[in-house]
């Protein structure tokens, strides 16, 4: 009965000390990245964590000291202050009671103030399980956006104007953060022009490689 005891305390601190496992989701904007991680919660429970979900609750949120500056990068198509969105992030996996400790980083790393930032405040907190790239072509996500806006996304960036800068954004800044990662042997590439279920038949290859089913 004590040695029974003594195992469960220690399967319980275990389950308690451990980091959260953490897969980055990147490619441009229309990609279909947050598609695939509504599918990836759908069959497997886990925690979708949009950085741009999250910033764009923050920017509404009554009281909030970054509201005004989120808000005016969101809408000049410019990238927010890493410091804000480590935080978001570190407070949302802080108060998530899924059991799973698996969370999908949606939209970020996007350049390399994120990179730095991340690596500063948030590489000893967690488990990085890799990086899932989408990768489609400019025209392809600019459409898909717009047309996204069209059917009344409610998003402010949803717009011509705005989704060519973040397009080049993306190119200019994201793409050598996946070029980063694929160094360290951390990139998984799936071809997101494919239909959705075509694509996710590829992530499930990926999530059984890397010990997530």
């Amino acid at each position: 009965m004590f040695k029974f005891c003594q195992l469960f305390v220690r399967n319980l601190t275990m389950s308690i000390s451990k980091k959260p496992e953490v897969v980055f989701i990147l490619g441009g904007p229309g990609a279909g990245k947050g598609t695939q991680c509504k599918y990836i919660v759908d069959k497997y429970g886990y925690v979708h964590l949009s950085a741009g979900d999250l910033l764009r609750e923050e920017r509404v949120k009554p009281g909030s000291e970054f509201g005004d500056l989120i808000e005016n990068h969101m809408v000049n198509g410019t990238i927010v202050p890493v410091e804000i969105t480590c935080s978001l992030l570190d407070r949302a996996m802080q108060n998530s009671n899924n059991p799973h400790k698996k969370f999908l980083i949606d939209g970020f790393p996007r350049n390399a103030d994120n990179l730095q930032g991340w690596t500063k405040t948030m590489e000893n907190k967690v488990d990085l399980k890799g990086v899932f790239f989408f990768d489609c072509n400019k025209e392809t996500c600019l459409n898909r956006c717009l047309n996204r806006g069209a059917e009344g996304s409610g998003r402010s960036d949803d717009n011509l104007d705005t989704l060519k800068k973040r397009l080049d954004n993306y190119v200019i800044d994201t793409v050598p953060i996946i070029e980063h990662y694929e160094r360290e042997g951390l990139v998984y590439k799936f071809d997101s022009m494919k239909e959705p279920e075509k694509v996710f038949e590829d992530v499930e290859k990926i999530i059984s490689k890397i010990g997530w089913q």
